[in-house]
């Protein structure tokens, strides 16, 4: 397309435009005028803005219409195009010789002579449209009123409103002022909803169109707080303790007396985080001399910057149990809303000793004014060992120093069999079997280790050296000694034949010194049972007994499964024999609350007398269960019927009694209340029906009935009711 067309297209595409422009801004302004007269200036405007984006909208859809196929047709309509218009926008590849010489022609005769392609202005339109709309806004302005002032006066001449008039809300005010301990600045806003924190100080200001001769902040719950008048403002306060609606209630009655909202956000109280140590329980190491803690609390509104940390010492074993307590006040550092908390005690200040526990626990509270919340960490425990726990671990060293590969943990067993299982593939079966019959060797003799604990024989087993790591201790209680973590390097080579020997040998040992005859100990040693003693089968509690033997019969298990080439099926019980082994180790202190017992006096009279009076039957009592109230009820079903009056007075009184289980007791009071101010509003009753579900207690699930039963079923029945 040649630049002359363009440029003969695009005036013509604006003298649309503009035409239709000035004959739709008229029809814009008599509307405006029209609605000036029976909305009001709000009402004018918005006119106005609709008419003159509908008018450019028509206007451009018209200016649209004018596209390329209505170029073609209004070129050819002239002569000096010769009906070839269509060439000018064709390809120049596709023309053949004779229609590019065509198109040439017509393209310089254009050139020469371009004609006007404009549609001329339409006068007799424009002068309609204009004529008419100045008419129609004269008549809508200039007409006179049935009453009351015009629009166009000032507002200064327009008549006052009188009290008779139901008065209006001009302008609202609403101060919030949070307590100080929040930190919050006080805010202002313009809406009556509102989110405060938890006694926070509300102050209203508010402005009416005409003056009422009363106003009230009318609450939900009944309470009512009277607006005073200042001049032209009303002016009221209140302190937010709890979530409320209310409304504004005048006399005469306001023309919009919708409900306003307080949500009410409560304190929260601090919580605190320990950071170091990483765990509750400590053990200590020997020679311990410090224990370093660290925590972190944390508040909505702020923590206190200083907090008391509590530490116990807890010394002696059994009964003989004696505690000393000592308080610390700390500093804390970094923001209030997040501070943190360290310190180091020094173990010897305190008085701890070997054997001892120590507990500490830090509290620490907000700044809630007038009484603060406070909370409390976790307790955190350290426990030191005691002496025959240090000899104990390093008689053990020196075990496994000497020994390295004599004896095996449970925890070993079960990495060595484990480790076998992997490399089945590239061992033949007979070393297979042969690793899998040694590992079993081992299982025996830590089966026999563990047994003497219980008073078993040893079946004829060497004497064994002292405990590993995981082996129970020979004290009056059992402690919490670690299993041995780390393995060592097992010789599958070495000798077991001593370990598996089954008889029962007694006589005394050749590489010791010759009994002395007459002597009574050495008469016991030769033909007594010495580890047969009561004592050494007397060392541990029932419980603890018990746990042991279920341990000793995994190991029997897994010991006869890898004797056979099957570590595949003893993993499962020697990672049972294991669990019960730690569940033996795990004996520890437990902290009881220093409260004396206050149990009833027994009467000695009355023991195996066989006498029952007035004792208690020990049957749980079967509660029933809280059925809904039958008038919340029944306004339910009620509000299901267009026709009935739902009771909402009773549902108010509900409503007061049950807010503390309600998730969202303010939703169900706006419900009540918009359905109380329009009775015959049927989505406020839908509303309300489906906030009183929510409400309702849903019934337990009963116990279904039984299906009857068929004839073949009955049958049986009816023949074991017979054999009978």
């Amino acid at each position: 397309m040649s630049p002359v067309v363009q440029q003969a297209w695009q005036r013509a595409r604006r003298r649309q435009w503009w035409t239709g422009m000035l004959i739709g801004v008229p029809v814009a302004l008599a509307s405006t005028a029209l609605a000036l007269r029976l909305g009001g200036f709000n009402a004018a405007t918005a006119v106005l803005l609709l008419s003159l984006l509908a008018t450019a909208g028509i206007a451009t859809w018209r200016v649209r219409q004018l596209d390329r196929r209505w170029l073609v047709r209004q070129l050819d309509t002239h002569a000096i195009v010769q009906d070839s218009a269509d060439l000018l926008f064709a390809a120049a590849e596709t023309l053949n010789p004779l229609q590019q010489r065509q198109r040439a022609h017509v393209t310089s005769a254009l050139q020469a002579r371009m004609p006007d392609l404009r549609a001329p202005w339409p006068g007799r339109a424009l002068l309609l449209a204009w004529t008419g709309a100045m008419l129609l806004a004269a008549l809508a302005l200039g007409w006179p009123r049935a009453g009351g002032p015009s629009p166009l006066l000032p507002a200064s001449r327009a008549p006052a409103a009188t009290p008779a008039q139901p008065p209006r809300l001009q302008s609202t005010r609403l101060q919030i002022d949070a307590p100080a301990y929040t930190g919050q600045p006080t805010r202002v806003q313009s809406t009556l909803d509102a989110k405060v924190a938890q006694g926070s100080r509300l102050q209203w200001a508010l402005r009416f169109s005409a003056q009422p001769s009363a106003a009230v902040l009318q609450f939900h719950d009944g309470q009512r707080i009277a607006l005073q008048r200042d001049g032209e403002q009303w002016h009221a306060q209140w302190t937010a303790a709890r979530p409320a609606l209310y409304r504004i209630v005048t006399t005469p009655a306001l023309r919009d007396s919708r409900l306003y909202r307080l949500d009410v956000v409560p304190d929260q109280p601090p919580t605190v985080r320990v950071i170091t140590p990483d765990r509750s329980l400590v053990p200590g190491t020997p020679g311990q001399r410090q224990w370093a803690l660290a925590f972190e609390a944390s508040d909505d509104h702020g923590v206190a910057a200083n907090a008391e940390l509590k530490v116990t010492l807890a010394q002696g074993s059994g009964e003989n149990i004696s505690f000393r307590e000592q308080r610390f006040s700390l500093s804390g550092s970094g923001p209030a809303t997040q501070r943190r908390f360290a310190r180091t005690l020094d173990l010897a200040a305190l008085g701890a000793a070997p054997g001892n526990d120590v507990i500490a626990q830090l509290q620490v509270r907000d700044n809630r004014s007038p009484t603060p919340q406070t909370a409390q960490s976790t307790s955190l425990i350290l426990r030191l060992p005691s002496a025959e726990q240090i000899q104990g671990t390093d008689l053990e060293g020196m075990v496994k120093k000497t020994l390295p590969a004599y004896f095996r943990s449970q925890r070993q067993i079960i990495i060595d069999a484990e480790a076998l299982i992997k490399q089945r593939r590239q061992l033949s079966p007979e070393e297979f079997t042969k690793r899998a019959d040694a590992i079993g060797v081992d299982q025996r003799i830590l089966r026999l280790r563990y047994g003497q604990f219980l008073g078993e024989e040893s079946e004829g087993a060497p004497k064994a050296p002292p405990p590993t790591s995981d082996a129970l201790p020979t004290s009056d209680a059992p402690t919490a000694a670690h299993d041995d973590h780390d393995g060592h390097a097992h010789d599958d080579g070495h000798d077991h034949a001593q370990a598996g020997h089954d008889d029962h040998a007694h006589g005394p040992d050749k590489g010791e010194a010759n009994p002395v005859f007459g002597s009574a100990t050495d008469v016991l040693s030769e033909y007594g049972h010495t580890h047969d003693h009561a004592e050494a089968a007397t060392l541990l509690d029932p419980k603890t007994r018990a746990t042991l033997k279920a341990a000793l019969d995994q190991m029997w298990s897994s010991e006869g499964e890898l004797r056979q080439g099957q570590p595949e099926r003893a993993l499962p019980f020697a990672y049972k024999a294991l669990g019960f082994i730690k569940e033996v180790q795990q004996a520890e202190r437990i902290y009881l609350a220093r409260v004396g017992p206050e149990l009833p006096p027994i009467d000695e009279g009355r023991r195996l007398s066989g006498d029952r009076t007035d004792l208690a039957s020990r049957t749980l009592p079967v509660t029933a269960v809280a059925a809904p109230d039958p008038s919340i009820v029944a306004v339910w079903q009620q509000l299901a019927d267009s026709a009935a009056a739902p009771d909402l007075d009773a549902l108010t009184r509900w409503l007061r009694g049950n807010q503390a289980r309600l998730p969202d007791p303010l939703s169900l009071a706006a419900a009540i209340e918009e359905l109380r101010a329009a009775p015959d509003c049927v989505h406020c009753r839908h509303a309300l029906r489906a906030q009183l579900w929510r409400a309702l207690l849903r019934p337990l699930p009963q116990v279904s009935r039984r299906t009857a039963p068929g004839r073949m079923e009955q049958t049986y029945l009816d023949a074991l009711e017979d054999s009978r």
